[in-house]
């Protein structure tokens, strides 16, 4: 009897191969597949999170002070938010009116002032960095001993303008033109092009295409060199009546004087250097670079730090805030910084110290006697550059108006008043013509009877004269 075994071998073939067993050593090396492993390495690392979360908030807030530093603070608010020294500070002061560039408005030089308008004047430069403030108790302390003292803000310093408008031509960019066919579609219409098509056959715009020269104004950061503090220095001394003055430079403020002191030795009584140098003591290296210039005046606690290590140990801290507030607000920072380009670093106080204009020149040189070793030897040189000039050591530091006010004061003082007394040369501004006219009309009538008394009035007469041109109450002589 035969067997059909065609249906074992379709039920056979219907199977799948079954999967050959792995060796040994395969199943030694793969891992056991444990579901807990797996899922706890699905999960996500704190650590990670909480990086990418510190690295998002200090993205944030670095956009968001960088954005707030480059939008112009409205004055008003900036003033409000001053600490009370400063506006203090800032209430017994006033501004002059200087003419630095040719094709711009007027630069407001903020000034203090103390003492008697009789006295010796005394003139303040400040360095970088500093301002009239710093120099607010030295101003004080000279006008108790009967010094007329006056200290400014150099233009991009302190309470003075920081910024310049100055008008721009460029061409028209993409925007631009894009902006004139819109005005141009809103004026005429949507369909003029399609008349203008009709009436002439050429393609609308055709001109709003081609790049035009477009003016603008815009506010710039002041570039304060030597000829634009020169320019400073000339129309102050000549709007306050001062010459010749007693000229007191701090820090970077001779490199910046020099040319006009040679130029105008007949305007200058005498020079006090105060801790001079080439180099500034604040370091122009933590201002070039914005983001590093932002973190240092923007933290109180970095800018402390960086006046207490370069410039003096002993301020304080509200004052310190004082200074990071006057060299950060309203653009401040990045006028710093253009100042800082403009300085000349090779100055040669020997060679301008030996010029024959200067043989004749009055002028005594105050040094830090405890800041370091090498700045007690750099004192040295500069006393040896300048023979003719004394030599004086103060406790203080490389700004000692903050620490040895009182002390600086005292020595100005002896300085000053060991020198024979300043005779002051009054031009008066000639009046003009109608003006005269009238003058020698009235003049000739009461000639003989009351000559004493048309003289007075010539007096008055021209005082009142200058105040109308904003040189009266006590800015002449």
């Amino acid at each position: 009897m035969a067997i059909i075994t065609e249906e074992a071998e379709d039920h056979h073939q219907d199977q799948e191969p079954r999967p050959k067993p792995k060796p040994e050593r395969e199943r030694e090396a793969s891992p056991p597949q444990n579901p807990a492993a797996a899922s706890q390495s699905s999960r996500t690392n704190p650590f990670v999170f909480w990086f990418y979360f510190t690295l998002g908030v200090s993205l944030v807030t670095f956009l968001f002070v960088s954005l707030s530093s480059l939008s112009p603070q409205d004055p008003k608010s900036w003033f409000l938010s001053l600490p009370a020294s400063l506006r203090q500070h800032y209430s017994k002061g006033r501004t002059i009116k200087v003419q630095i560039y040719p094709n711009s408005g007027p630069v407001e030089v903020f000034a203090i002032e103390d003492g008697p308008s009789s006295a010796e004047n005394v003139l303040i430069i400040h360095g970088l960095g500093a301002s009239s403030y710093s120099f607010s108790r030295v101003v004080q302390s000279l006008g108790s001993k009967d010094i007329r003292a006056i200290a400014i803000d150099l233009p991009g310093n302190g309470f003075s303008d920081k910024s310049v408008a100055v008008e721009e031509e460029r061409e028209s960019g993409t925007l631009e033109r894009f902006w004139d066919v819109y005005s141009e579609i809103r004026e005429k219409g949507v369909f003029s092009a399609f008349d203008q098509i009709i009436e002439t056959g050429q393609m609308p715009y055709q001109e709003t295409q081609v790049p035009r020269v477009v003016s603008r104004m815009s506010f710039k950061a002041l570039e304060l060199g030597a000829e634009e503090v020169g320019k400073v220095l000339g129309q102050v001394i000549e709007t306050m009546g001062l010459a010749p003055v007693h000229l007191v430079l701090h820090d970077s403020a001779l490199a910046m004087s020099a040319n006009w002191v040679l130029n105008n030795e007949g305007l200058v009584r005498s020079v006090t250097l105060i801790d001079t140098s080439a180099k500034p003591a604040l370091p122009w290296w933590s201002f070039k670079v914005p983001v590093l210039r932002d973190a240092v005046l923007g933290v109180p606690f970095l800018h402390k730090r960086l006046i207490r290590s370069y410039c003096v140990k002993g301020i304080s801290s509200p004052d310190a805030n004082a200074h990071g507030i006057l060299m950060k607000g309203r653009g401040g920072s990045r006028a710093m910084a253009e100042i800082g380009k403009r300085l000349n670093h090779s100055f040669n106080v020997a060679e301008w110290g030996s010029s024959e204009r200067l043989i004749s020149m009055p002028m005594q040189v105050l040094w830090s006697s405890g800041w370091s070793t090498e700045w007690r030897e750099e004192g040295h040189r500069i006393a040896k550059a300048l023979p003719r000039a004394k030599f004086v050591e103060h406790s203080g530091g490389r700004w000692p108006q903050e620490d040895a006010a009182e002390e600086l004061a005292e020595i100005i003082s002896k300085h000053v008043s060991s020198l024979p007394k300043s005779v002051r040369k009054v031009e008066d501004e000639p009046l003009p013509e109608h003006v005269q006219k009238i003058f020698n009309e009235a003049q000739g009538e009461d000639h003989h009877h009351h000559h004493h008394h048309d003289h007075d009035r010539d007096h008055d007469h021209m005082g009142g004269y200058m105040g109308a041109y904003g040189m009266g109450h006590g800015w002449g002589g």
